[in-house]
This record gives structure tokens, sequence and C-alpha cells, in this order.
């Protein structure tokens, strides 16, 4: 099924002294690092079909390496999940790549992406995995993490951390055929394709060329969320596995009004999360991390009670996070208000935000969120 593309505005965007702050971070740069690393991102998973396209003419080849023929600039297609493979118009084959000519796009689902794309049989259906050089993922992660027109520094800064977490991702995910990332942020990082990208985001991607952190020479695991509230967590307080660089540090984001939320729950809602506990009677705060958030929540109700801990806390109820205080409300209900929007752990990147707004450089702002951490060049393999 052939149908047109239109890509509307695309091509028109396209292209001190600082005593606060404790600074564990050093260089271990000799020279600019312009190794590139190719990532596979998975678009789409597990679908019985996905449309696919490219902005100028696109190869389709087989997985051999083989031409199969073109299709047609600004044009899309439905790839199908067949018995043994994929259909896509009148090929068919065990899988599909889409090769864009020149410097065109492929088109996934409903967005434009750089690189290539790979459309391969999964056993829920179809998978369409963006292959992707790490420089140009990252054009379009910082514009999706970040409002691109917040200080340079703070893009920087985000600019390394979501580099470092995606290659992080990448070692851990190497025994995986098919992708090393989602585009989610539940799990991943935001990736939108070129929609996100602008002249900040390539500037902030292409100052940090190759850089990445380390902790003894290892990749970190270099998480951020919006917002603490004003103190970040240690680890092993939201995650239990306690790593040296994500330690708990003051925080720079009390300041931002959507980090402030209230959530009020009725009694039937809380009991529709959990019907093993029957009524609701009580919600409570059972311990607290050394900051205030809620590393235990007990709920209770007539028929028994659920524990939840850590992480499953705010992901159990959809909370904003886990810094919260609980009230009983005039109808039965509970009404939790919270400071922070995120795990806490890692960078803030409101926090990053006003920490550049004050004169704080990306180096500085990286050496405070995350502790004793080395900038390094990426080693491409």
């Amino acid at each position: 099924m052939k149908f047109q593309l239109y890509l509307g505005s695309l091509f028109s965007q396209i292209k001190g002294r600082h005593w606060w702050i404790s600074i564990l971070l050093w260089m271990a740069l000799v020279a600019p690092a312009q190794a590139s690393v190719i990532l596979r991102v998975a678009i789409e998973r597990g679908v019985n079909q996905v449309k696919v396209g490219s902005s100028t003419t696109g190869i389709i080849k087989d997985s051999t390496g083989r031409t199969l023929g073109q299709l047609p600039a600004m044009s899309a297609y439905y790839a199908q999940a067949v018995p043994g493979g994929v259909a896509l118009d009148k090929w068919q084959s065990g899988l599909f790549w889409i090769e864009p000519t020149g410097k065109g796009f492929v088109y996934i689902g409903d967005r434009w992406y750089r690189g290539r794309t790979l459309v391969i049989p999964t056993e829920k259906g179809l998978t369409a995995v963006n292959w992707v050089d790490d420089q140009e993922y990252l054009y379009s992660v910082i514009g999706g993490e970040m409002d691109a027109r917040w200080p340079s520094e703070a893009l920087k800064a985000q600019a390394i951390a979501a580099r470092t977490y995606a290659l992080y991702e990448r070692e851990k995910q190497r025994n995986n055929p098919i992708y090393d990332l989602g585009n989610t942020p539940d799990r991943w990082q935001i990736y939108k394709g070129v929609i996100s990208e602008s002249p900040a985001t390539y500037a902030a991607v292409d100052a940090t060329a190759g850089q990445v952190l380390t902790y003894k020479n290892k990749i970190i695991l270099s998480v951020f969320h919006a917002c603490s509230g004003g103190h970040t967590e240690n680890v092993e307080d939201v995650w239990k596995n306690p790593l040296p660089y994500l330690r708990a540090v003051q925080d720079y984001d009390q300041n931002i009004s959507e980090c402030n939320w209230v959530k009020t729950f009725s009694p039937a809602e809380i009991s529709a999360k959990f019907p093993e506990v029957g009524n609701i009677k009580e919600m409570i705060p059972e311990t607290y991390s050394p900051f205030r958030s809620v590393k235990v929540l007990k709920i209770v109700g007539d028929k028994g009670a659920k524990v939840l801990q850590g992480e499953e806390v705010r992901t159990a109820l959809r909370l904003k996070s886990t810094r919260f205080n609980v009230t009983k409300g005039a109808d039965g209900g509970f009404v939790l208000q919270g400071l922070g929007f995120g795990h806490a752990l890692g960078m803030s990147q409101w926090g990053a935000y006003n920490l550049a707004r004050r004169g704080a450089n990306h180096l500085q702002i990286l050496g405070h969120y995350y502790q004793g951490v080395a900038l390094t060049p990426i080693q491409a393999k």
C-alpha cells in the first residue's frame, strides 16, 4: 500500500568563579575525539505492519546486501509481517534494509530519521530499527530531552550524559541481535527524529563529540531526570544497587513550578489499582530516604495490605516523584503533595539549567551530579 509523505517545513529547520560547587571531574582527553559509533534504535517493536519510506530515492536490500529495487522519493509503503519474513510492496524477504540516497532521511511510523532502516521479523510481528550514527542520534535526543533555547552549557552537559547513557545501553544489549535502544522515555531517551533537531542541538553535540563519562575506565549509567525538588538521591535508595558515582547531592531546581505537584486519589481509584487489598483504609509512608523521599509505602485495605518499595512507589501510582507527603481527604481519599519529577538520580535537567544560568560550565554541572567521574574519549568497536 503506497501513500505520499510530506516534509512540510522540515528542511527549513535543519541544518568565573564558582565557589559553591565541588568539581571532581577531570579531563582524560589529549586530543579531540571524533570516533563514531552506530546505534540501533528500535522505533516500532512487535507490530503487524509499519510505514517506511525515504525522502530521497530509497534503496531496498535484503539480508545479503543484494539490491532488490528502489522506493520512490517522498513515498512510503506498509511493510507487513508474513510467514517467513517481511512483505514490502512487490518484494518479500527475510528482512529488508532501506537506505536513502544522498543525504536523505528515512521514514518510520510517523516520523523522519537520519541513517537507514532495518525491518525485521520478531516473535510478535515486525520490528523497525533505525541504524544511526551516535552524533546524529544525539542531534535529536538533546532537543527531545531539553528545550533547545536553554543555556548552551546545560545542553552540552545533556549531550555528554545522553551519549554516555546510549553507549552504556549499547554495551548492556550487546547480545541483543536486533537493537541497542528504544525511543521512549519510560525506559530509554526521547528520540523523535529530525523534528527535534535545531542549530542549538547541533552545536551542543558537535562541541562534545566523542566524549563520555567513565568511572574506573568503565562507562557509567548516566541517568538523568527533570528535577529532584532540592536534593538528588543515592541510587540504592531508589534502585537498591549501590553505584559510587550516583550519590545524593544538593540540587538547584526548587523554583520550578512543574516540579511542585499534587495528586488526589479516591478510595475507588486506589482499590482498582490494588484489588487484592479491598477497600482502602490507609496509605502509610513507612520508610524515608535521608532526603525525605518515600522508600516504602504501605497501602492498607479491609482485605490486606500492599507494600511498594523504591521506584515501584512512583511507577505503580503514576506519580511524578517519590518525594511527597500523604494526607487524608474529606471523602476518605488521599492527597499526595510532592516535589520533583522523575527518579531523582544523576543529573537534574532543571538543576543543570539553573546552574548554567549561574555561570557553571558543562564540566562543572556534570562533576556535580556524577561524583568522581572522568571525561573520556569513546573507543569505537
